[in-house]
């Protein structure tokens, strides 16, 4: 197939090695010192003691890139708005387009959800910039559970899991969604294909909004938020917030809170994406991941007082900082 990225950072780089080495035609939408190294030497993929490496097609300019069989776009939530226009030359009328993002993607409530008809969020497609760009026909839903950085421009380090959910946002058991996943299990990921994986999304954001949140304004680990008991207990409210939002859009959440900060405890001392990418110097996904759930809940009438109170504290940081426009 011909795979476009767009995004060479963690994520595009572990996916676009893995498929390139898998055989398939990969091109990379980059800049910079990233592009300049795609341009000369294999894409680098570092996994313990093993190195993957791979030759991909690399631009800065997608309408040299072409029509792809496949879109991955793998670029943090806030440079989607810019990015989506300029992509357009890679979607064709059968290019399926992957959202490899975190919080919740623009498409979430597009074709409805629940007790919600179809709703454009505002929160992350303000004016429907993505969603003309993107059609809703043309995506296939995503949930990464994978953790890796970039080492050095070209070569990204994965240093934990390996398993992507997908599913077609009305549901469907589609063709190109099993070929899909075939060809991404070949290329050596964990595959699982969903029937609700907006359901999906909900859970992995049910516990990564208030571990990266509170993080990048605390520059704690995750081990330091969940061993001091205010902290925890406020964690737990924001997540019964969340849940009781999950159930009224179909997305349910069967697993309680004190559970998922279990498993959030097995992780140890490590520092959030969202504490990275504040130390960095880049912009946070606030919106992806406060913004949008809190306008949900809006829609639905329903309260959440911590929410709010959690996205307008990581807002005014993230704006004292400029990593979230005023």
């Amino acid at each position: 197939m011909r795979i476009g990225i767009v995004g060479a950072g963690a994520i595009g780089g572990w996916m676009g090695v893995r498929l390139a080495k898998a055989g398939h035609e990969v091109s990379v939408l980059a800049r910079g010192a990233t592009l300049a190294t795609l341009r000369e030497q294999p894409w680098r993929l570092q996994m313990g003691t093993q190195t993957l490496e791979a030759r991909v097609h690399a631009s800065d300019d997608a309408r040299q890139l072409g029509q792809q069989d496949v879109l991955i776009v793998a670029v943090k939530g806030p440079a989607l708005a810019t990015i989506a226009p300029a992509i357009t030359p890679m979607i064709g009328a059968h290019t399926s387009v992957i959202p490899a993002m975190n919080g919740v993607p623009w498409w979430f409530l597009l074709g409805g959800g629940g007790e919600l008809p179809a709703t454009q969020l505002r929160s992350v497609d303000p004016d429907g910039t993505i969603a003309q760009a993107i059609p809703l026909a043309r995506v296939i839903g995503c949930v990464v559970h994978a953790s890796a950085f970039v080492s050095a421009p070209g070569v990204v380090t994965l240093k934990s899991g390996n398993e992507l959910i997908l599913g077609e946002p009305s549901g469907e058991r589609s063709t190109r969604l099993q070929s899909i996943c075939t060809e991404l299990e070949r290329a050596g990921f964990k595959v699982t294909a969903s029937e609700r994986v907006q359901r999906d999304i909900w859970y992995k954001l049910w516990g990564n909004m208030t571990m990266n949140p509170i993080s990048a304004l605390t520059a704690a680990t995750c081990d330091r938020m969940l061993d001091d008991p205010l902290v925890a207990q406020f964690v737990l409210r924001v997540m019964a917030e969340a849940a009781q939002v999950g159930g009224r859009i179909g997305c349910p959440i069967e697993e309680s809170g004190h559970d998922r900060m279990a498993v959030t405890r097995k992780l140890g001392a490590f520092k959030t994406s969202m504490l990275q990418d504040a130390e960095a110097g880049r912009p946070l996904e606030l919106d992806q991941l406060l913004g949008a759930p809190r306008e949900i809940a809006k829609l639905l009438n329903v309260p959440t007082p911590d929410i709010d109170a959690l996205l307008g504290l990581t807002r005014l940081f993230a704006q004292s900082h400029g990593l979230y426009p005023r």
